[in-house]
């Protein structure tokens, strides 16, 4: 399987960015085959918000901080802004629909977060997800810098061990990551970026789920229960629990039409290869 696995990443090497590193992690935590520098460091953009929940959860879990507390516009919940169904704009804290009526992916939602939790524990976002997260998986390469919602780097080194993480929890109950990477607010209509306007665009608690999405950013083979995310900088991370996988990619070029024609094919050869 790992000579198939090689032979599809490889095909990474055909998208147009100066840089990629791809990996595949299986349900065990094992990094079942790369492709490219797995130590280059690489701007997340929105796959920082994948990070930034588990750093968020880790502080429900530690009672810092709870789901249901107000947070956001008057209604509002953490949940409702971990789950882009809080209200805010795109990227300003402008109201633009009731908690709960619509999913607005708001990268706003993502800053609220961050200084709610420095507020009610008195560390910074970026601080606090270190220790949380970061430091306890080693993942050495890793910062959120900026923005919860956009503001980390990685590499795909570090973020395979994430996905091992996705996979077979340490750091968090496995029911908080059932939660997590299950549908919050079902039924809500909106845009997902760069992909257009989805009936439903279904969430979890910072984690975009695939369901029946189309088109969308992963592959056909992609099972409805794939959740991850992708990012503006050219990058994503799904876990596909139907098949006991992940894939990591990091580009160093910015997403656009090649992302969404290169990405679902590549996904869809991966698991291919997979099955063999």
């Amino acid at each position: 399987m790992s000579d198939d696995l090689t032979t599809a990443l490889a095909t990474a090497a055909e998208w147009p960015a100066d840089n990629v590193a791809v990996a595949v992690v299986d349900a065990e935590g094992r990094v079942r085959a790369t492709h490219g520098n797995q130590d280059r460091g690489y701007r997340l953009a929105s796959v920082t918000k994948p990070l930034s929940a588990y750093a968020l959860l880790v502080a429900v879990e530690e009672g810092a901080l709870d789901l249901d507390q107000a947070a956001g516009p008057e209604g509002a919940t953490v949940r409702h802004l971990l789950a882009h169904t809080a209200g805010y704009d795109f990227d300003s804290r402008t109201v633009r629909g009731a908690p709960g009526a619509r999913r607005l992916y708001s990268n706003a939602g993502f800053a609220m977060l961050g200084e709610l939790l420095h507020a009610e524990t008195g560390i910074p976002f970026g601080e606090y997800a270190r220790e949380a997260v970061f430091d306890p998986l080693g993942m050495t390469a890793t910062a959120i810098t900026g923005s919860p919602g956009a503001g980390g780097h990685s590499t795909a080194s570090d973020l395979s061990r994430f996905a091992a993480e996705l996979q077979r929890p340490a750091l968090l109950a496995p029911e908080t990551l059932a939660e997590a990477t299950s549908v919050a607010f079902p039924g809500l209509r909106g845009v997902l970026p760069g992909f257009g306007r989805q009936d439903p665009n279904d969430w979890g608690l910072g984690f975009e789920i695939r369901d029946g999405k189309s088109p969308h950013w992963t592959g056909t083979r992609n099972s409805p229960a794939t959740f991850g995310h992708f990012g503006q900088s050219g990058t994503f991370l799904w876990v596909d629990p139907a098949a006991h996988l992940a894939l990591v990619a990091l580009t160093d070029r910015d997403f656009g039409p090649w992302a969404a024609e290169a990405w679902p094919p590549f996904s869809d050869a991966v698991l291919a290869a997979a099955r063999v």
